[in-house]
């Protein structure tokens, strides 16, 4: 889409009459971002990093709410499953939400509803209510994250965009990596409910200070007019049906379970009348329009591709050294700290990058980066610990930043001001599937490859192997002294198996990290395809 306001110069310079121009000339300045302005997004990006920040923070504790609440295994996964299918419903709406109560509206309402509902989870006092009110949760918390990415563009001049861009990625990428360690420290320090009360005094400071600080547009009522409920209903059923295979389809072993293979089905059913609504209906829920731009598009497919990275990686590693190398969820947010530290450290470099360098040069940089980070990473061995990822987890959080801030100025750098809050919606929720797509696909390697090592060393390590009867009559040997010959002989198999056990688990997420790396390899293919973007804003024009 070509750049309005240099299309607008041209055809000045051209041959606009004299009336025109100076009518031009006479129109207001753009308005000034004050102090209390300020203030308020501050307050707006806070209330983000704490919507993205509970997606991840129950990660580490799920064992102790399961103890808490007295629920089963398969139950209590729905504390995670629920929020972020409900999350993801809220983010494409936020942006006619946006458009109808106004952002101010918007946010407050959402924050508070946060906030309440974070107070609800505390107090639950079965897995049923804490199910519900982690929808709930994650369902009003949701419009927090995509409208503190459109307020950004529509309020600060283009000069300022790189730096409110750092703040933006910092928070956004920050929250997903110290999620698990803030869990962890909680849970042993307090209890479990800490994880939900700690929202609660932040949620109110919050809510209060964008309803009495931020105030940028108008709610538009005629909107209401016309309101596509129909279309609403399609597409909570398609994204809703859709988050849920996705999450719970590699531990069901996807569509040999019926309830996987029914939702499956109604994704599809919905889905396509989701998007025949969405393309022939005069005001539909949702304007996909904004993928016209060759730019928006490819950089959602980008944020599509970061979302794997990002949620994947926090997911894979700490997995990694909990099943092999045994570690507690402290020690493993000590590890996983490294990636948080050199991504807050890199912030201001990327910044000032930012301005300096072409952003197609930057993201490339970037996602060249992270895919050598998660390269490194999968060169693992049983043994791997701090020192050992170190490097890996510091290029994938030198790499965060650069990766970030360029490609959320490609998305939105092209696109009209007026385009922004519904661009910004359908921009976070391919993050979000991005993460919930790859999950899933982590998850299902994990299980196959698992099964294809195990069996391939199982094979190879037979008594006709040599060594391998040397080595189990000098581990019998060894536990002889505290117990029987054959008790202790079937010690030494148990051993066996353990090792065998433990290096398939060593291969698999080796196997897994490799194909996330090959991901952003591929990633670099659409590089040639991206206009270079304009750092765009409303409060600029």
């Amino acid at each position: 889409m070509p750049d309005a306001s240099a299309t607008g110069a041209a055809a000045g310079t051209a041959g606009t009459p004299p009336a025109a121009m100076q009518a031009s000339a006479a129109a207001p300045a753009p308005r000034v971002v004050s102090t209390r302005d300020q203030l308020g997004f501050l307050a707006m990006t806070f209330g983000m990093f704490m919507a993205i920040l509970d997606i991840q923070i129950v990660s580490s504790s799920l064992s102790e709410i399961q103890a808490g609440l007295s629920a089963s295994a398969d139950e209590i996964s729905w504390i995670q499953t629920s929020y972020l299918i409900a999350e993801v419903v809220m983010i494409p709406l936020s942006g006619i939400l946006g458009r109808l109560l106004s952002t101010r509206v918007l946010y407050t309402l959402s924050a508070a509803g946060f906030t309440l509902m974070s107070l609800a989870c505390a107090f639950a006092s079965n897995i049923e209510s804490m199910i519900v009110f982690r929808a709930l949760q994650g369902f009003l918390g949701g419009a927090m994250i995509p409208t503190v990415f459109a307020t950004s563009y529509a309020l600060f001049p283009r000069e300022r965009q790189a730096g409110v861009s750092v703040m933006i990625g910092l928070v956004a990428t920050m929250a997903p990596t110290l999620g698990p360690t803030l869990g962890g420290y909680l849970t042993q320090a307090f209890s479990w409910h800490w994880l939900f009360l700690i929202n609660v005094v932040p949620g109110i400071l919050v809510a209060s200070l964008v309803w009495t600080c931020l105030d940028i547009d108008r709610g538009d009522r005629s909107l209401l007019r016309g309101f596509d409920l129909p279309g609403l209903l399609l597409m909570a059923c398609f994204l809703g049906a859709l988050e849920y295979v996705m999450e719970e389809g590699p531990r069901d072993d996807w569509f040999e379970d019926e309830t996987i293979l029914v939702l499956a089905i109604v994704a599809a059913v919905s889905g396509l009348g989701f998007f025949s609504r969405v393309l022939t209906y005069e005001q539909p829920i949702v304007e996909l329009r904004a993928f016209r731009d060759r730019n928006f598009a490819i950089g959602s497919i980008y944020s599509f591709i970061i979302g794997i990275g990002l949620y994947g990686a926090v997911y894979i590693t700490p997995l990694f050294l909990a099943r092999v190398r045994g570690l507690n969820s402290l020690q493993i947010g000590e590890i996983m700290a490294v990636t948080g530290a050199f991504q807050f450290m890199s912030a201001p470099i990327a910044g000032m990058l930012s301005k300096k360098l072409d952003l197609r040069i930057m993201l490339t940089l970037g996602l060249g980066m992270f895919g050598t980070g998660v390269y490194l990473n999968s060169l693992l061995t049983h043994e791997s610990d701090f020192w050992e990822l170190f490097l890996p987890q510091a290029i994938r959080g030198l790499s965060l930043m650069l990766c970030f801030i360029p490609v959320n100025a490609i998305a939105f750098g092209t696109l009209r001001p007026d385009q922004l809050k519904n661009a910004s919606g359908l921009y976070n929720l391919m993050r979000n599937l991005g993460g919930a797509i790859g999950l899933a696909a982590i998850n299902t390697v994990l299980t196959d490859r698992f099964a294809l090592h195990l069996s391939r060393l199982a094979d190879s390590v037979t008594w006709s192997r040599p060594g391998i009867p040397d080595w189990l009559d000098g581990m019998a040997a060894q536990l002889g002294a505290a117990m029987p010959e054959e008790a202790a002989q079937r010690a030494a198999l148990k051993i066996l198996d353990g090792i065998v056990q433990r290096e398939a688990f060593v291969m698999t997420f080796s196997d897994c990290l490799m194909i996330m790396a090959g991901v952003f390899a591929a990633a670099l293919l659409l590089m040639p395809l991206v206009r270079r973007p304009r750092m765009a804003g409303g409060g600029g024009h």
